[in-house]
C-alpha cells in the first residue's frame, strides 16, 4: 500500500509533461472529430503514454526564478518590440527603395552559456520582424544575426544584449 501512495503523490513520474498530455488529448479529439467517452479515454491514454515513452529525449525543464519578470518581459519589451518592428519594416519597405537598405549580418557576443537562455534569445530575435538569428557558434559564445536595416551595428548589438539577453539571464538566474 505505501508504494501506491508514493506513486499517487508523485504525478511527474507518470505525467511528466502535463501540458503536452492535454495538447495530445485535444489533438486526438480533433483528429477523430468526435467527443465520445471512448475517444476521450483513448485520447487520454495516448496523451499519457507518448510523454512517458519520450521523456528521456526531453531536456531538463528550465527553472524560472522570476516568473513575474518573465510575464513583464513577454508583454514589454517583447510584444511591444514585435509591434514596433512590424511598423518599422512596413515603413522601410514602403518609403524607401529596397536597394538602399543596409542589411547584413552582425555578431552578438553572448554573456551566457545556458542553452535555454540562448535558445529563447535566438527565438526572440527571430520573432522580431526585420531580424533573424542565422547561426549560433559551436562554442555558444556568439549569435550571428541578420538584420534588414543596420544603421549602426554596435547599437544593434547593445540593444539586443540590454533589451533581451540581460532580462532573460535574470529571469533564468544565469
Amino acid at each position: 500500500m505505501p508504494s501506491q501512495k508514493k506513486i499517487l503523490l508523485r504525478p511527474r513520474k507518470w505525467l511528466p509533461h502535463p501540458l503536452m498530455t492535454l495538447t495530445l488529448i485535444i489533438i486526438w479529439l480533433f483528429l477523430v472529430n468526435t467527443v465520445s467517452l471512448g475517444q476521450i479515454i483513448l485520447g487520454t491514454f495516448t496523451g499519457v503514454v507518448i510523454p512517458l515513452f519520450t521523456k528521456r529525449f526531453w531536456p531538463e525543464r528550465p527553472q524560472i526564478d522570476k516568473p513575474l519578470k518573465l510575464v513583464r518581459f513577454l508583454v514589454f519589451p517583447f510584444m511591444a518590440d514585435i509591434i514596433t518592428a512590424n511598423l518599422s519594416v512596413v515603413r522601410l519597405i514602403l518609403q524607401r527603395d529596397i536597394s538602399t537598405l543596409r542589411s547584413g549580418f552582425i555578431e552578438v557576443p553572448l554573456d551566457t552559456t545556458d542553452p535555454m537562455v540562448i535558445s529563447i534569445l535566438a527565438s526572440v530575435i527571430s520573432l522580431t520582424p526585420g531580424t533573424v538569428t542565422a547561426e549560433i557558434s559551436h562554442d555558444r559564445t556568439t549569435l550571428i544575426v541578420h538584420s534588414l536595416d543596420i544603421p549602426n551595428a554596435h547599437e544593434l548589438v547593445q540593444f539586443i544584449k540590454t533589451r533581451y539577453e540581460a532580462p532573460l539571464k535574470e529571469i533564468f538566474s544565469c
